[in-house]
């Protein structure tokens, strides 16, 4: 659609106006062209020497003062285009490449990519990795079943009798004020030293397992320490496993209780405030724990639920939200005499990060008022949950009901609904201080196989809102075995520094009778993990036979990638999953979606599709030809793809057997060769195991031949593939020096280097001297000029890149250039392919002055032709560069040459940001087209702190009916309170927000957020064009013509009377976004499938334990003491605060 110009009205094309004057043009004040000071001015002959490449004719004459005709404007666009191709042709050594390879035939072999074998190969070697773990995993779970059935529960079992690791101890012992120090609760812990280990990059021992415990829960609880007791001896089958399978990495029991013991033992890596973290709230747990949910969550907002009752209520719906993967959907409704839905969402919606986001700010709006309805709240839970036309989980299905308080039971609704069946679970949670009758509450949860739970303050909102879990694992354990099946999950960030990982998690049953002949326990005692590095499942790829553009990914059943090359978040300190759908990791087509869905169901195929694809530098789209791939990864719910251009269907073999020829080339490897051969980068790849990485090239370089005078190209500890195409591909490039390059002026020619770089991993920079300023990455796969140039014809033109903010380039020195490079495209008997890219590097003033004399009217070499009165000619762009201007702006619309002295400073901007009124032309004219996307991996500055669906802040004030409840004595939240207290009364900031402390603090300088991203690239127009800007007396005559065999567009226009127009600005920087709009995309859901298996139902189910309550008569005198002493310590008026960091799980 094309962008409004404001006042200018819309750009229409028409005929050339040859007799266009303008009286008085040929000198106007103030608008001359200057020079940069501090460079010297080349002599015209100097300058005019290449142009005797093409013969300078003299163009057409017109009136005076004329706008250029369209025949002029396309001999000067012949003229460009026959300079750039006599330059390639020359320095380039595209034609004498080619001859070289053919010269060395006997040193390589072509291979073929063959993908359906390809993809299959790496998809079964993926089903082996994986199904090593799974053993593994089978092996844990086995033996915590059967050593919690062995133990014996010990009512006075004390800390002091049990010896572990706890990981947080070290840093709490650290601290000489921490409550567990003052309480000397650390004889029973173990002090342990440990080892660097490169595959968990982190400190382990591998004698010991270490111990998490979450903050809210008390260490010396009769709990607590008899879960402790009997995992100790999973100790033993962690290190067997690891005997068996060196190569595992974190083994990890979560624990109902919220234990979490890992193998190998390593301190926690503890935020510096408060730890939040949970194994039982990780989505790796609550996956392994229970089958996935179709939820509605109900809120009671008449009007007595108010103040405090309401923000507990909405807390508690927050807290619950994170209880709830992407495998699960819900929806949120608020009820008093009529039900209504919180947020724009009408029907059950996928629960990943973005819908959860929306819920959670559309709770903090619910206002209470009106009378409760009990019966217009469940029948719009029951209408929801019965909707069959809606994507959903179509497993659990339950309803959570948050109220203060009622007397209707609404069993009429139940009846209608529910009864006899009961498909539909109902939890209900008593809110806030009240002095209702529960009754009512707890009958609707016994009767519908759910559970009652009491939150009466904020401390008891983390447990209470995480126990359902423990009911909806009770099919699962009646179960049984059919039961015990290994799930894999999303990716997500290690908590301990292992990067991106994926889990396999096992659910583990408490196997005890509840008694002599009586029925068989139904609860879960947690759910095991071993970790799987996505770097391992890399290893497994081919990558470098593949070329720069092939790759391979993989997807889960939702469509999320677990392995892609554009899988790369920002930042490491995420709360949730790394969920990024393969339709955002590429640009989305039909073509995408049907292989998408395709993948999801489990089949093979194969689909070769033209399609879009985003630069690695995400400046440029190219549009090109792509062969899809994919087979199922077997025993998972992954499937794997295979991704290659045509043009990598074969690739260089290099066959070295001529050990005087390795050192003859690797010779040229060597420093010393640089000042004759030209500077060598060599890409940092792992040619040896024992080679040291550097991301300084010039040391890696020199590890590398340190290393090579040690080893040989065959050697077992090398890959031999690797180096031989290095060393090939270091004499070919060599030879390319002494065959073209050696013996040529670049100073001729006004260029700054002239360069090669391969497939093998070479790149070389002639001379030597030119590697100084040498910008780009030293690996050709990762290098955006490389990238390009194979998916396009012809020569690709890459300015500097600069931003619009950020100072201009500094003209200094030479040292500014512009990248032309083209692919060396080779047919060896019949088989295509691209192994290599040259190019040069331009003198940009150099050839700025050049561009200059290419489109002008000169006749001559040394005779500028000069408009005036009488000389009837037309004006052209050297000479009349006040009022003309000339430019070659390239595919992403970014400037590379402009003939206005003043502008090339601004090489490499976007051109809008240079002349937005004649940019919003081109593209209001079809010579662009845009497109935009969004990136969901971005990171951003924290935004303003709220306390919108974050942990609870600041300390817990239990009410004096807290005190009265002999459950909350017994419960976390009373240890958690002590917690609070102590750390509050020391550490004051804890309670109000230390601006230069989060500053300071790298797990909150930056979040995960979305940018969007546009875009700009050639459109439909490939002719030669005359428009006009209409703009009343500002109007602008324009002329645009693409340059064949590049990615130019040559641009003439007239400058700017006025800036009436410029107000038409086209965007392409990347700014920060919500994303697309929610609300409409749930609308048109991706497709997804869930897990395979559900277990919702057992007819042996006992739903009798559906939560109860207790008190006891308390000494009225010591609590009032206690509240008020907890009301005094809080500061006066708490600051809001950056949300304290949860770690993610291991």
């Amino acid at each position: 659609m094309a962008v409004p110009a404001w006042t200018c009205g819309a750009s229409r094309p028409g005929p050339a106006r040859t007799a266009l004057i303008w009286p008085g043009r040929g000198s106007r004040p103030g608008l001359s062209a200057r020079r940069p000071a501090a460079r010297p001015t080349r002599p015209l002959s100097l300058l005019l020497r290449p142009l005797l490449l093409l013969p300078l004719l003299a163009a057409p004459g017109a009136s005076a003062y004329s706008f250029p005709q369209q025949h002029t404007m396309q001999h000067w666009a012949r003229r460009l285009e026959q300079e750039i191709d006599g330059v390639m042709r020359i320095f380039g050594g595209v034609q004498q490449l080619r001859e070289i390879y053919k010269d060395n035939r006997n040193l390589f072999e072509v291979q073929e990519n063959e993908p359906q074998k390809l993809v299959e190969k790496v998809a079964g070697d993926i089903e082996s990795l994986l199904d090593r773990k799974v053993q593994a995993l089978k092996r844990l779970a086995d033996a915590a079943e059967n050593f919690q059935k062995a133990h014996r529960w010990q009512d006075n079992i004390k800390e002091e009798d049990i010896v572990y690791y706890d990981a947080k101890a070290d840093a709490e012992l650290d601290d000489p004020e921490s409550e567990d120090v003052e309480r000397g609760s650390k004889a029973s812990t173990l002090r342990l030293d440990f080892v660097e280990d490169s595959n968990f990059k982190n400190k382990v021992n591998y004698s010991y397992t270490a111990v998490q415990i979450p903050t809210d829960i008390y260490k010396g609880s009769t709990v607590i320490l008899n879960e402790l007791n009997w995992t100790e001896a999973l100790e033993n089958v962690f290190i067997e496993n690891r005997r068996q399978d060196p190569t595992l990495l974190w083994q990890v029991f979560g624990s109902a209780t919220g234990v979490t013991r890992y193998y190998p033992a390593t301190p926690w890596r503890a935020p510096k405030k408060i730890d939040l973290y949970d194994v039982r709230r990780r989505p790796w747990y609550i996956q392994g724990a229970s089958s996935p949910k179709d939820m509605v969550i109900i809120v009671d907002v008449s009007g007595s639920v108010s103040g405090l009752t309401l923000k507990l209520m909405k807390t508690s719906v927050c807290e619950m939200l994170d209880t709830l993967s992407d495998d699960d959907y819900v929806n949120v409704a608020s009820f008093n005499e009529k039900a209504q839905p919180v947020s724009c969402f009408t029907h059950l919606v996928q629960a990943n990060v973005r819908n959860k986001k929306v819920f959670k700010e559309a709770v903090q709006g619910m206002v209470a008022k009106g009378t409760t309805g009990y019966k217009a709240g469940f029948e719009y839970a029951f209408d929801q949950l019965q909707n069959s036309n809606i994507t959903r989980a179509n497993c659990n299905k339950m309803i959570m009901m948050f109220t203060d308080g009622g007397e209707d039971r609404v069993q009429d609704v139940f009846e209608k609904y529910n009864w006899p069946n009961r498909t539909v679970r109902v939890f209900t949670f008593s809110v806030g201080q009240h002095n209702y009758d529960v009754t009512p509450l707890q009958w609707m949860a016994c009767t519908n196989k759910g559970y009652y739970f009491e939150i009466p303050s904020i401390g008891a909102i983390r447990i209470n809102t995480q126990e359902y879990l423990d009911v909806l694992g009770r099919p699962m354990v009646l179960a049984g075995k059919e039961a015990k099946q290994v799930q894999w999950t999303n990716v997500y960030e290690d908590a301990l520094g292992l990067g991106l990982v994926v889990t396999g998690t096992l659910p583990v049953f408490n196997l005890t009778q509840d008694g002599p002949g009586e029925k068989k326990n139904q609860l879960i005692l947690g759910v095991m993990g071993i970790d799987v590095a996505l770097n391992d499942i890399k290893r497994l790829t081919p990558n470098y036979t593949l070329g720069a553009n092939g790759y391979v990914f993989a997807i889960d059943l939702n469509g999320y990638v677990l392995l892609h090359p554009n899988l790369k978040p920002q930042t490491t300190n995420f709360r949730e999953p790394v969920t990024l759908d393969f339709l955002d990791a590429e640009l989305e087509d039909e073509n995408k979606e049907e292989i998408r869905r395709s993948m999801i169901d489990g089949n093979k195929g194969h689909k070769q599709i033209r399609t879009l694809v985003k630069s690695l530098d995400e400046r440029y789209i190219d549009e090109v030809m792509r062969n899809y791939t994919w087979v199922p990864i077997r025993s998972t719910n992954y499937s794997l793809g295979l991704v290659l251009p045509p043009y990598s269907t074969f690739y260089l073999q290099a066959n070295l057997s001529d050990q005087i020829l390795q050192v003859k080339y690797f010779e040229f490897l060597l420093p010393s060769s640089f000042e004759s051969e030209g500077h060598v980068f060599i890409a940092p790849r792992e040619y040896c195991k024992e080679l040291n990485a550097s991301d300084n090239n010039t040391e890696f370089l020199k590890n590398f031949i340190d290393l090579m005078e040690k080893v040989t190209p065959d050697s077992k500890q090398c890959n031999n593939f690797l180096l031989h195409n290095l060393i090939l591909d270091t004499g070919i490039t060599q030879q390319l020096v002494e065959r073209v390059w050696r013996d040529q002026d670049l100073n001729t020619y006004s260029l700054l280097a002239v360069f090669a770089a391969t497939d093998g991993g070479i790149t070389r920079v002639f001379p030597n001297k030119a590697a100084e300023d040498w910008t780009e990455t030293p690996e050709p796969f990762n290098a955006s000029f490389y990238r390009r140039s194979l998916d396009n014809h012809g020569y690709v033109f890459k300015p500097p890149q600069q931003d619009a903010r950020l100072r201009p380039l500094e003209l200094e020195n030479d040292t500014v250039g512009i990248l032309v490079s083209t692919a060396v495209e080779l047919s060896l008997g019949g088989r295509t392919l691209r192994p290599a890219v040259v190019g040069v590097k331009l003198d940009l003033e150099a050839w700025a002055e050049k561009f200059k004399v290419l489109a002008s009217n000169r006749t001559h070499q040394d005779q500028p032709q000069k408009c005036g009165p009488n000389s009837h000619c037309e004006m052209d762009c050297e000479v009349n560069n006040e009022d003309l201007l000339c430019v070659l702006i390239d595919d992403g619309g970014f400037l590379v040459l402009s003939n206005q002295n003043h502008q090339w400073d601004q090489v490499g901007r976007f051109f809008s940001d240079v002349d937005a009124n004649l940019m919003l032309a081109l593209y209001n004219n079809s010579f662009y087209t845009r497109k935009e996307s969004y990136d969901y991996q971005a990171a951003c500055a924290p935004l303003p702190p709220g306390n919108l669906g974050a942990a609870p802040r600041g300390i817990f004030v239990p009410t004096i009916a807290d005190f009265l409840n002999l459950a909350w004595w017994t419960s976390a939240a009373a240890w958690s309170l002590f917690q609070q207290l102590l750390y509050g009364l020391i550490y004051h900031s804890w309670f109000q927000s230390d601006p230069a402390e989060a500053e300071g603090n790298p797990e909150v300088r930056e979040s995960s957020c979305v940018m969007k991203q546009t875009q700009y690239y050639f459109g439909s127009v490939n002719a030669s064009y005359n428009a006009i800007i209409d703009c009343g007396n500002c109007s602008r005559l324009f002329h645009a013509q693409r340059l064949t065999h590049t990615n130019l567009l040559f641009v003439v226009a007239e400058k700017p009377l006025c800036s009436q127009c410029e107000a038409g600005r086209l965007l392409q920087k990347e700014t920060h976004s919500d994303g697309p709009e929610q609300c409409e995309l749930v609308q048109r859901p991706r497709y997804r499938r869930g897990p395979h298996i559900c277990f919702d139902y057992n007819a042996t189910e006992d739903t009798s334990d559906c939560g109860r309550g207790a008190s006891f008569p308390p000494s009225l005198g010591v609590l009032v003491s206690l509240q008020l002493l907890l009301l005094l310590s809080l500061p006066p008026r708490p600051q809001p605060q950056v949300h304290a960091h949860r770690s993610r799980r291991l």
